[in-house]
């Protein structure tokens, strides 16, 4: 079996495994108790703290364990949303994740929040200049992932932050899908807020963490105890904390390596599924033709697909999604894991729609090309030889569906 659903969970690495077995076992305490067994707890808690917070660039004041990524975005949103005294305007785009969505859309319908969605490219894309369009004077928060979980787009988040700052509102990104990629560095981003997930990085599910900034006021999305310096009440998972510690700082540590050695295996599959499905569309940015559907009107030739020229990768390392004009992508699915290929249609989150992906019509896709849709999303361990035998698996696959409709 070939694994190309890294998109949708990893497996837990046998070091994170190993960092947290003692919290798993011998050291249960309730990080909260006064005694020796809740003290040792806390200690833990505390060195994975610091762990993330290093990944991340931040201090550890500033980081809140959750549940995950959907935990996290919506305590970062509605939280940040809530305690603003600015105004009730959000901005986002319809390219995001559910989870950053359904907590826009909670907002406006529960706490009469106006909500806009700003402009993408074809490939996914939001420029500074589409961003400043609709920000507003009462605009509390903004809300764009650093890169995209179904298409892998790459956002210029720092020039996105710098727009948003610039018309007195905060940042928030999603950045599950690109822990272990990209740079995570909140300074350098210059967010005001970011989430990641422990299982998208091999610390296994249930885990995460939010960046919130200094003393920005943040509302409660649980409450209870006060726990997590009462941004996120609960008895913290400790195990899950020093998990996600652990997985983080090896991400980090391997990631310019990895990147580099996936990035190039990718573009060959690419072009090899390319050579083998002629009507094949990739969906997202084109690392292989940067300039290709994705820069802003009017953009010279060779524009990067941030639309700014930063020299960010236009799309994440280990992400290729293609559509299959005439085909059923759920078939071409089913095809391939016959063929020893797993894979999915799109985000694990919304798995079972029978919608086309929002993601794809946001880019302005017709829906029934939509819903031809394959994600490939690579572990760190891919290798280029796999990823061609897959390549060739692909077109066998496409060619039997073809036969078959």
């Amino acid at each position: 079996m070939l694994y190309l659903d890294a998109g949708a969970t990893t497996p837990m690495r046998r070091e994170a495994l190993e960092a947290a077995w003692p919290y798993l076992t011998g050291e249960f305490g309730n990080p909260s108790s006064h005694h020796s067994l809740g003290e040792r707890a806390a200690a833990g808690l505390t060195g994975a703290r610091r762990r993330v917070a290093r990944a991340l660039g931040c201090r550890a004041g500033e980081v809140a364990f959750t549940s995950g990524g959907t935990e996290g975005d919506n305590l970062a949103i509605k939280g940040l949303a809530l305690a603003s005294p600015r105004g009730r305007h959000l901005v986002t785009a319809a390219t995001e994740h559910e989870a950053v969505l359904a907590s826009m859309d909670y907002l406006r319908r529960w706490h009469d929040f106006e909500v806009s969605f700003v402009e993408v490219t074809s490939a996914g894309v939001v420029t500074p200049a589409a961003l400043a369009a609709v920000l507003r004077e009462d605009t509390t928060l903004v809300s764009l992932s650093l890169a995209n979980n179904e298409i892998g787009t790459v956002q210029d988040i720092a020039a996105l932050a710098q727009v948003t700052h610039e018309h007195g509102a905060l940042l928030h990104t999603d950045a599950v899908q690109a822990a272990g990629w990209l740079d995570l560095d909140v300074r350098a981003l210059g967010v005001d807020a970011l989430t990641v997930s422990g299982h998208k990085v091999g610390a296994g599910k249930g885990t995460g963490a939010v960046f919130l900034r200094g003393r920005l006021p943040v509302e409660p999305v649980l409450h209870g105890g006060g726990q997590e310096r009462e941004r996120r009440s609960g008895t913290e998972n400790v195990a899950g904390a020093v998990a996600l510690g652990a997985a983080l700082t090896l991400a980090e540590t391997e990631r310019a390596e990895r990147a580099e050695r996936v990035t190039a295996a990718r573009d060959a599959f690419i072009a090899r599924v390319r050579e083998l499905v002629p009507t094949a569309v990739l969906t997202g940015a084109d690392p292989l033709s940067p300039g290709t559907g994705a820069a802003p009107a009017g953009a010279g030739p060779g524009t990067s697909s941030s639309g700014t020229g930063s020299g960010l990768p236009v799309r994440l390392p280990n992400h290729a999604s293609f559509c299959f004009p005439g085909t059923s992508g759920e078939a071409v699915l089913l095809e391939l894991e016959q063929r020893g290929v797993i894979t999915s249609s799109g985000s694990a989150c919304a798995a079972g729609a029978d919608e086309p992906s929002h993601v794809l019509i946001a880019c302005g896709m017709a829906p029934e090309v939509a819903q031809t849709s394959v994600r490939f999303t690579f572990g760190g361990d891919v290798g280029a030889d796999g990823l061609l035998a897959a390549a060739d698996s692909v077109g066998a696959a496409v060619a039997a569906v073809a036969q078959l409709s």
